[in-house]
């Protein structure tokens, strides 16, 4: 199954031969492989150079394995720099490389173009500030987007295509498979054994439970503010165990270094300023999050605003959540508002609200009354459930429905 991925190739493309190491991250088998050594590879080939001139290595493969090591690579590496002219080095999850810095540094003003992959944002972001010194190049992979799904599934229907997505989320592998029993499998299998096993083994954990429990508490909670005071308690409520609020704020950072989790922060638009420490988390992909629970808690509102938050991410967006707080009049009390998603891309910024159902003019006043509150002129959308033309109502809002927020990534944005 052929899946196209322009908008990483064409990343991927512009940056030939810019003089930095190209780092593609994001969780695993989200696509980074299949970026790196067939979309990417492939275009070399056709319009670049030819295969003597590409050097590949995936260091989680087992015939690799000795190749991990910091000073076998480096030989290899340079044995096979034959001429001067410029050679491409595809290398795959490498922060299990030793020294990794170190060696791609040594290649950095030979007549080489580096390209790397990995599944750990903590420790690659951090390298690549301090030992690259502005020579690294981040391009954050994701999971396939809907438009990107629905491209390799013409023969379902709208709503089918939909209700696969919501319940068994975008790992490219996953949509390939045709009977749900092999999804739930394959999904499952992955938060077990790779990604739950990676965080346990990297971070060395001597209680894989403990972060199973908190990941079930947080998946339970989609879209509902939390702080790690608060897992902690309820934890200690449904497992019966005490833990610590410095051990959850760990169990937290790990996930979210593994790319399984992401943090939307919650943002006082008047005052300008994050405030507090309520927080949401969001996972990488649905079918993971519902992996964890069993595939039991399928509801969709909340995975509808889960979808609409990793799509914004897709697309460039850095995603906080909005709060605006008014005075009542003729009161001394004052309101909060709360806005789903407050999106940033450069000077850019957008207000989005989720509705799965507006079922009357109460629901629809609920939902646009946070945006009346905001005194800038950024543009705000309502994003619907239900099919819905788009169209601007009196007060400049943007009500689309989900399908048209998915499938057309260009607009409108």
């Amino acid at each position: 199954m052929e899946i196209k991925r322009d908008k990483y190739l064409d990343k991927l493309t512009s940056a030939i031969g810019n003089g930095l190491v190209k780092v593609i991250v994001g969780a695993r088998r989200c696509g980074k492989s299949y970026l790196l050594f067939h979309l990417f590879k492939d275009y070399l080939l056709k319009s670049v150079t030819d295969e003597e001139h590409i050097i590949e290595i995936n260091f989680d493969a087992f015939e690799n394995s000795k190749l991990t090591k910091a000073d076998e690579c480096y030989r290899y590496l340079i044995s096979k720099i034959k001429d001067r002219e410029r050679y491409f080095f595809l290398l795959d999850e490498i922060q299990l490389l030793e020294k990794f810095e170190s060696i791609l540094n040594s290649f950095l003003n030979r007549n080489v173009d580096i390209y790397v992959t990995g599944s750990n944002s903590k420790m690659l972001s951090s390298d690549i500030a301090t030992e690259f010194r502005g020579r690294g190049w981040l391009i954050d992979v994701f999971p396939l987007s809907f438009a990107e799904f629905k491209s390799v599934k013409p023969s379902l229907s709208d709503e089918g295509a939909f209700e696969e997505y919501f319940t068994y989320g975008g790992m490219p592998f996953v949509a390939g498979l045709s009977s749900s029993n092999d999804k739930i499998k394959y999904l499952k299998n992955l938060y077990k054994e790779t990604y739950l096993k990676d965080i346990v083994d990297r971070n060395k954990l001597r209680n894989d439970e403990a972060i199973e429990d908190v990941l079930a508490i947080i998946a339970s909670n989609i879209g509902c503010f939390t702080n790690v005071h608060k897992i902690a308690s309820t934890f200690s409520s449904v497992a019966k165990k005490q833990i610590s609020d410095h051990t959850i704020a760990d169990y937290l950072g790990f996930l979210e270094d593994a790319f399984v989790l992401h943090k939307a922060r919650r943002y006082d638009i008047k005052g300008r300023k994050y405030i507090g420490a309520n927080d949401k988390y969001y996972f990488s992909d649905c079918g993971i999050r519902n992996a964890i629970l069993n595939f039991r808690q399928t509801e969709p509102t909340h995975l509808m605003e889960q979808v609409i938050y990793n799509e914004l991410l897709c697309r460039g967006y850095s995603v906080d959540v909005g709060l605006v707080e008014t005075r009542v009049p003729n009161t001394g009390e004052r309101k909060r508002f709360e806005v789903d998603f407050v999106c940033n891309l450069g000077s850019q910024r957008i207000y989005i609200q989720s509705a799965y159902r507006i079922g009357d003019l109460a629901k629809l006043d609920q939902e646009i009354r946070p945006f009346q509150k905001i005194e800038d002129a950024f543009r705000k959308i309502l994003i619907i459930g239900q099919r819905t033309e788009p169209h601007y109502d009196d007060n400049g809002v943007l009500h689309m429905g989900l399908y048209n927020f998915l499938e057309n990534e260009a607009f409108p944005f």
